[in-house]
């Protein structure tokens, strides 16, 4: 595979980052693979594994190099698809087969019930839906207390939260009192607070993306082939959850793809999947 070719695009409110790794020769249409607030470091292994395609990575807006302008209030779904839509325009390669991870398969389902022409094949990976789930309510709070407790109190409070919230194995709980919190700091993460409230997720994807309502009549009506992800060992957790709400709600049925929720990173993070099952299987739902 080629080095990647960096490049910026100028869009309302940021500057997006994204990088271009091209296939010389290839008759596929290139495949982009995405996440949020994940940036394009999370997917360099998985992007190793298809040398044949010309592959596209990004930064949403305010994750990684893509920098919003200051002041700039919570990123939507529809914002972030709004990026992509022109992304993907500023490639000139369109349609793209696309692999959205978490909330990068929230605001990919955003981009095509309002761009199906952006994209041949999405492959939505376990979309944190919790507006779908069946235990909505429970949901929608506890990540309303997080956020009010990442406003109180900084990261590694509502960063325990998240850890925890996002291992439970079935219906949420009202709350999380009768839930052992991680140690966070074991996990290498920061626990001084350093007064700042703009994380990437917790300030600006967090309500957002988990609350987002999709408009499913769009999207079965889309001439893209949407087919929903979800990962062999995370079943019962709250995104592989999400991704059998939304396949119901198309009414399709889910894939199973190897591995967790992070199933196509390599170790580089500490938390590695299983990329080369990953790869393979992605490759087979694409039709290659």
């Amino acid at each position: 595979m080629t080095e990647p070719q960096t490049r910026t695009i100028e869009v309302p409110g940021a500057t997006i980052t994204y990088d271009v790794r091209p296939a010389e020769g290839s008759t596929e249409p290139p495949l982009m693979l995405i996440g949020s607030p994940m940036d394009a470091s999370g997917f360099a292994t998985l992007a190793g594994y298809f040398p044949d395609r010309t592959v596209v990575t990004y930064d949403p807006r305010g994750a990684g190099r893509s920098v919003r302008a200051e002041g700039a209030g919570e990123s939507t779904p529809d914002l972030h698809a709004a990026d992509l839509h022109r992304v993907i325009d500023e490639l000139g390669m369109g349609p793209v087969d696309l692999l959205a991870s978490s909330g990068g398969a929230v605001n990919a389902l955003a981009l095509v019930a309002k761009h199906p022409g952006d994209v041949r094949t999405l492959v939505a990976h376990e979309p944190p839906a919790a507006q779908e789930l069946p235990d909505r309510e429970h949901a929608l709070a506890l990540i309303q207390d997080m956020r009010q407790t990442y406003d109180k109190d900084g990261f590694a409070p509502a960063m325990a939260m998240f850890m925890a919230i996002t291992s439970i194995r079935g219906p949420l709980p009202g709350d999380l009192s009768g839930v052992e919190l991680p140690d966070v700091a074991q996990m290498g993460f920061p626990t001084e607070d350093d007064g700042t409230r703009d994380d990437v997720l917790f300030a600006q994807n967090l309500i957002t993306c988990t609350h987002y309502r999709h408009d499913f009549d769009a999207l079965r009506a889309a001439s893209t082939r949407i087919v929903v992800a979800v990962g062999e060992e995370s079943e019962g957790e709250m995104a592989h959850r999400g991704g059998l709400a939304v396949a119901e709600r198309l009414g399709s049925t889910p894939v199973t793809f190897p591995s967790h929720h992070g199933g196509f990173m390599g170790s580089e993070f500490g938390w590695a999947g299983k990329p080369e099952e990953f790869a393979a299987t992605l490759r087979k739902v694409l039709g290659e």
